[in-house]
């Protein structure tokens, strides 16, 4: 597994955490203390506001798994990577998206910058 690979992994445990405890974990283990997160609906900063923003979307869409499509590709420190939220139900994808990742050198995400390319009701 590349470092590139390694770093989406981890990306996705985090936002598929399925506890408190679990998700700050694995926030702490993917991102760095100062990362940043913005999408057209979040922009937050560090550990707390990453936990926070991914709790939001949980709650919005309980039993939901974000779900990588494709294979993540990267250069140097950058990663891009398309991913669809899929119902464990019934295996719907009512939004899907694109994001681009900057690791840091321990490889932990020090920076997203996220693309809605399908959201709900739109």
């Amino acid at each position: 597994m590349t470092v590139h690979e390694d770093a989406v992994r981890r990306y996705f445990a985090a936002w598929n955490a399925g506890s408190t405890e679990e998700l700050e974990k694995a926030v702490s283990a993917a991102f760095t203390e100062d990362a940043t997160y913005t999408d057209p609906l979040a922009d937050v900063r560090g550990h707390d506001g990453l936990t926070a923003a991914i709790s939001g979307a949980q709650a919005q869409f309980p039993g939901f798994d974000f779900v990588p499509t494709g294979t993540p590709d990267g250069h140097h420190g950058l990663v891009r990577f398309t991913w669809d939220l899929v119902s464990r139900a019934d295996g719907s994808a009512p939004a899907a998206g694109f994001d681009v990742i900057t690791l840091a050198e321990d490889g932990r995400v020090s920076s997203v910058s996220g693309f809605l390319d399908r959201i709900p009701g739109a």
